[in-house]
C-alpha cells in the first residue's frame, strides 16, 4: 500500500527555498562586512604611513591633501560599514525567521511520515493476523 503523500510538500519545498535564499543573503552580508572592514584597515594603515617629513611647502600641502582625502574615505567607509551591519542584522533576522518556518513545517512532515509508516505497519500486521487466523481455522477444520 502506498503511503498518502504529504499534502504540504509544495509548501515545504517553498520554505526550504526561502531558507536557502535567506542563508545566501546572510552570507553575502557577512562577505560585505569582511570586505569593507579590510578596506577600512588598509585605509587606516595608509593614512598612518604618511610621514611628517615635509621638505617643502608643496610636499606639506600634498601630505595634508592626502590625509584629508583619506579621512574622508574613512568616514565614508565607516558609514558603509554601519549600513552593512544593519543589513547584516536584517539578513540574520530574515534567515532565522525562514529557518523557524521551515523547521516547523519539517517537523509536521516528519510526523506525517511517521504516522504513515505506523499505518502501513498496522495494515501489514492486520493482514498477517488474518492469514494466521484463517490458517488456524483451516487446521481446526482438517481435524
Amino acid at each position: 500500500m502506498m503511503p498518502k503523500p504529504f499534502s504540504l510538500a509544495g509548501l515545504l519545498r517553498l520554505r526550504q527555498t526561502e531558507q536557502d535564499i535567506a542563508g545566501a543573503e546572510l552570507a553575502r552580508a557577512n562577505a560585505r562586512i569582511r570586505d569593507n572592514a579590510t578596506t577600512e584597515r588598509r585605509a587606516r594603515r595608509a593614512l598612518a604611513e604618511y610621514g611628517d617629513t615635509a621638505t617643502s611647502t608643496e610636499t606639506l600641502r600634498a601630505i595634508a591633501a592626502a590625509r584629508q582625502a583619506s579621512a574622508t574615505m574613512l568616514s565614508e567607509l565607516s558609514t558603509i560599514l554601519e549600513e552593512d551591519l544593519a543589513a547584516h542584522e536584517r539578513a540574520r533576522s530574515d534567515y532565522l525567521a525562514a529557518r523557524m518556518r521551515f523547521a516547523g513545517l519539517e517537523k509536521t512532515e516528519r510526523k506525517h511520515r511517521e504516522a504513515a509508516i505506523a499505518e502501513d505497519l498496522k495494515t501489514e500486521q492486520q493482514a498477517l493476523d488474518e492469514l494466521t487466523g484463517s490458517r488456524t481455522a483451516r487446521e481446526k477444520g482438517d481435524e
